[in-house]
């Protein structure tokens, strides 16, 4: 299949409603924030839950989450080195092949290594010092953001049994926090550039699976923390360019968005560049 033909950019705008999106582990698991108190949610954590939703659409995906996984293997080494993936001990044996055959079995097999990108280190076991190989994938996002500054609440909870002991006693971890951000409209954006797709071989049809599964971002994602419904994303933005260079920079593709408090939003967008406006499941 042929390399992304056209530069694409996009935008998703979701709610939040008593949810924590991404808790920072740094301050007691609270919802992220900026220093101006803009609810924030990181990239990385927004790719994790892209890999799910590709994941549970029956692509193949390299960074599996421990709770996600398809193959029962124990670590990114061990799906490398697999036989199960379809690609031999050797294909990652720099002994074998070179980066560049390397880098084309990755992307070939595993779709977030063709969108992403991926760093595969070997150890010096393999007498490889050096040689660790980095793919840069096409696909871009930043960080999430919220379109005003999020109220956050926090409560005390209780646990009603203890996890060792005869029960006679309180511990000391009986009391713990939630944190949650009671209503908030968060924007999310992102692009896709074909020079680095023609690298990764990273294709159009690549671009319609991500494109399929961003109105349901965060389905399949609860947890104590983020009940079912919670979390809903209302629209996806979609640029497509007409060329692989595109009309316009990503920057100002994105400024000609401005989302609303409540969730509407209006596009001050450009007559050779229409976008398409999918709504969230």
């Amino acid at each position: 299949m042929s390399a992304l033909s056209h530069k694409v950019d996009f935008a998703i705008i979701f709610s939040v409603k008593h949810a924590n999106p991404n808790g920072d582990p740094l301050n007691g698991n609270r919802p992220r924030t900026d220093y101006d108190g803009f609810g924030e949610i990181t990239d990385v954590c927004l790719k994790r839950k892209i890999r799910d939703r590709l994941q549970t659409e029956g692509h193949a995906i390299f960074v599996q989450s421990d709770e996600k996984k398809t193959d029962g293997l124990p670590s990114l080494k061990a799906r490398a080195d697999s036989d199960t993936v379809g690609l031999g001990k050797d294909a990652f044996n720099p002994k074998k092949n070179s980066k560049d055959q390397t880098a084309a079995l990755a992307c070939a097999k595993w779709l977030d290594v063709r969108a992403f990108g991926q760093v595969f280190a070997f150890g010096k076991e393999a007498d490889a010092a050096g040689v660790s190989i980095a793919i840069r994938g096409p696909v871009t996002i930043q960080s999430a953001f919220s379109v005003e500054p999020v109220s956050i609440t926090s409560t005390q909870i209780t646990k009603s049994v203890n996890g060792e002991g005869d029960g006679s006693k309180k511990g000391s971890d009986t009391m713990g926090m939630k944190h949650r951000v009671d209503s908030a409209v968060y924007v999310a954006y992102g692009a896709m550039t074909p020079q680095l797709a023609d690298k990764t071989g990273f294709s159009d049809g690549d671009a319609d699976s991500i494109k399929a599964i961003l109105p349901k971002l965060f389905e399949g994602d609860a947890s104590s923390a983020r009940p079912e419904g919670s979390m809903a994303v209302s629209k996806v933005i979609w640029w497509p360019h007409n060329s692989k260079a595109g009309q316009y920079s990503s920057a100002k593709v994105h400024n000609s968005l401005t989302v609303n408090p409540d969730g509407s939003y209006e596009l001050n967008g450009f007559q050779d560049l229409q976008p398409e406006i999918i709504d969230g499941f």
